[in-house]
C-alpha cells in the first residue's frame, strides 16, 4: 500500500507540472531516481542520497535505480568504524549502505558554485553529519557532504595477494571520486554548476583533499581546493601497505588461494585483526605522531601517483587554486586554565627544544609579541610547519594562486584556538556549537559571516577577497602573506618563519628518521 501511494504521489506531481501548476521544489529527479528533501533553516536539504553501491574491498559501483520517491530527510548511515561501546543500528552505521551524500541549496534553478565537504577523523572515523551545510549554502553556493568507506574497509591493500583486489588499498578514496562523479552528473538538478566545484575538508578531510590533488581519476572533477589543518603526512608506501595486507591475512588464517573468505569476516573481528597486524608488521601509530601510516591511501601509480604534502602535490593539479591554513593551538594540550610563570614554561620547553629553548622563546616573542607563558607550550607544533613548507612549495611550483591563513579566535570555554574550532565559522553554524560557544557575541557572528563569505567567494572565483576583510594577496615564500582570522582580521607577512624552523627541527624527528630510511620515490 505504501509503495502504491508513493507512486501515485509522483504521478500526481508530474501531471501537475505538465499542466503548469507549481512544481514541488523538494522533489528532484536524479539519474538514479526521484528524491524528496525538506526545508532546513531556510534551505532545501536532501540528506542520505546514495551515490554508489559497494562490495567489500572492491571499487564503488553505480547505484541501482529505484522506482519510488526516496525520502531524504535524515542522515544516512555512517561508514563502519569503532563506536567505543555504543550499539548503532543499520540505519546509523552500515558497511553496504554508507556511500551516501547530502545536498543543501537555496535555488534549484540557479547555477551556483558547488562546495564538496570531506569530513575529518583521519581515514579511520567520522561522518558528514558533524558539519551540516545549510548555513554555508545561504552564501550563494550549493553544499555537498560525503560519507565514504574508512579504515580497514577503505584501505586494506590486498593487491599483492590477488589481482582481483588490485585497487583495494584506495577504495575509500575511490568512493570520494564516485561522489564527485555524482556531482558532475546530478548537481544541476539542485542549482549547482558541475564546472565550478570546490573540494574542502579539515584534519583528515584536509588530507583527503590533498590526496585528491594527486589522484588521476579525480582530475577534472573539481576546480578549487581548501585544506584546513590537513597536513599530517601520510607516509604509506606501496611496500608498507602490501606488507600490512599480508599480515592481516595471517592474523585471520586466510591464504591467497582462499582470499575471498575475508569478505565473510565480521567487521569487528576484521578491524581488530587489522590492529594486531599493524603492531606485528609496520607498527602502530601513536596519537600525536606527526605522520600517519597504516589503513590510509597508498600510491599505486594508477589511482594515486604520490602522497600529498611531501611537500606538494601532483603536477596535473597545478591549475587548481588552493586555500591552506591552520589554527593557533590545533591538537596541542592547553594549559590556559592554570597560572604559569615564564620559568615554568621554560622548564617544560627544555625537554623538547633542549639547547634551542632560549632561541625558541626569542623567536616566539618576535612572532607573537603579546604572548603569555601558557602560549609558549600550547601553540601548535604539528600542522603549521608542514603547512608553511607546502605553501612555500606551491608558491614556487604551482600555476594557480595559493592563499594561506591562520585562525586565532579563542574559545571562551578553554581560551584555545583548537583543531576544528574554525568549522562553526566556516559553516556559519555558531548556533549548533553551544558546548564551545554557549553565547555567541556580535563579534563572533561577524567573524562567522566573514569567514563563510570568504570561503564562498573563493568557490565562486578562486579569489577569497570580500568586503570587510583586508586585501588578501596570494602567498609566496618571500611575501609570506597570511590572513589572520579573529575578531579583528588582519594580514601578516612571514610572522613566524624562524619559530617554525625551530619547531620543525625538534618536533619532527620521527618523521626525519622515517625519511632517512624510507626515501620518497
Amino acid at each position: 500500500m505504501k509503495t502504491r501511494c508513493l507512486v501515485a504521489v509522483m504521478a500526481i506531481m508530474m501531471v501537475s507540472v505538465s499542466y503548469g501548476q507549481p512544481e514541488n521544489p523538494y522533489v528532484v529527479e536524479i539519474k538514479s531516481g526521484w528524491v524528496k528533501g525538506f526545508e532546513q533553516e531556510g534551505t532545501l536539504a536532501f540528506l542520505g542520497i546514495p551515490y554508489a553501491k559497494v562490495e567489500r574491498f572492491m571499487p564503488p559501483m553505480p547505484v541501482d535505480r529505484w522506482e519510488n520517491i526516496r525520502v531524504c530527510d535524515h542522515w544516512g548511515p555512517q561508514a563502519m568504524q569503532q563506536t567505543h561501546g555504543r550499539t548503532l543500528s543499520e540505519d546509523e552505521m552500515s558497511e553496504k549502505h554508507s556511500c551516501v551524500l547530502n545536498v543543501w541549496t537555496t535555488d534549484r534553478h540557479a547555477k551556483k558554485p558547488v562546495m564538496v565537504w570531506l569530513h575529518g577523523g583521519g581515514f579511520d572515523s567520522g561522518t558528514s553529519a558533524w558539519n551540516p551545510g545549510m548555513g554555508l549554502a545561504k552564501k550563494d553556493v550549493v553544499v555537498v557532504s560525503v560519507n565514504h568507506r574508512l579504515n580497514i574497509l577503505g584501505f586494506l591493500d590486498l593487491a599483492s595477494c590477488s589481482e582481483k583486489y588490485k585497487y583495494s588499498a584506495n577504495v575509500g578514496m575511490l568512493d570520494v571520486v564516485a561522489a564527485l562523479k555524482w556531482v558532475r552528473d546530478n548537481i544541476r538538478q539542485f542549482g549547482g554548476d558541475p564546472n565550478n566545484v570546490t573540494i574542502f575538508g579539515e584534519s583528515g578531510g584536509g588530507g583527503k583533499v590533498g590526496t585528491l590533488l594527486c589522484m588521476p581519476p579525480a582530475r577534472g572533477l573539481f576546480h578549487k581546493a581548501i585544506i584546513l589543518s590537513g597536513t599530517i603526512l601520510n607516509v604509506n608506501t606501496k611496500q608498507m601497505t602490501e606488507q600490512l595486507g599480508a599480515a592481516v591475512l595471517r592474523e585471520l588464517g586466510i591464504d591467497s588461494e582462499h582470499i575471498d573468505k575475508i569478505k565473510e569476516v565480521p567487521y569487528k573481528e576484521l578491524y581488530e585483526a587489522g590492529q594486531r597486524a599493524m603492531a606485528a608488521s609496520i607498527g602502530t601509530r601513536k596519537p600525536g605522531t606527526p605522520m600517519m601510516w597504516g589503513f590510509g591511501p597508498s600510491p599505486d601509480g594508477v589511482t594515486l601517483v604520490q602522497q600529498p604534502f611531501q611537500p606538494g602535490f601532483a603536477d596535473f593539479s597545478s591549475n587548481v587554486p588552493v586555500i591552506i591554513g591552520t589554527t593557533f593551538n590545533e591538537l596541542q594540550r592547553l594549559v590556559y586554565d592554570k597560572p604559569m610563570t615564564s620559568q615554568q614554561a621554560e622548564e617544560q620547553l627544555l625537554s623538547t627544544f633542549g639547547e634551542d629553548t632560549q632561541e625558541y622563546i626569542r623567536a616566539f616573542a618576535e612572532a607573537y609579541p603579546n604572548y603569555t607563558p601558557q602560549d609558549l607550550v600550547s601553540i601548535d607544533w604539528l600542522f603549521r610547519p608542514k603547512t608553511l613548507q607546502t605553501a612555500d612549495w606551491m608558491g614556487e611550483n604551482w600555476n594557480a594562486k595559493t592563499y594561506t591563513y591562520m585562525f586565532t579566535w579563542r574559545s571562551p570555554v578553554n581560551q584555545g584556538s583548537q583543531h576544528g574550532h574554525e568549522l562553526k565559522f566556516v559553516f556559519n553554524t555558531l548556533h549548533h556549537s553551544k558546548n564551545e560557544l554557549p553565547n555567541a557575541s556580535k563579534s563572533d557572528l561577524k567573524l562567522a559571516d566573514l569567514m563563510s563569505s570568504s570561503w564562498a567567494a573563493f568557490a565562486h572565483t578562486g579569489d577569497p577577497n570580500i568586503k570587510g576583510l583586508p586585501k588578501w594577496k596570494p602567498y609566496t615564500a618571500d611575501n609570506g602573506n597570511m590572513m589572520v582570522f579573529d575578531h579583528k582580521c588582519r594580514i601578516r607577512h612571514n610572522p613566524d618563519r624562524h619559530l617554525q624552523l625551530l619547531i620543525d627541527k625538534h618536533c619532527f624527528k620521527q618523521l626525519d628518521e622515517f625519511r632517512r630510511t624510507h626515501p620518497v620515490p
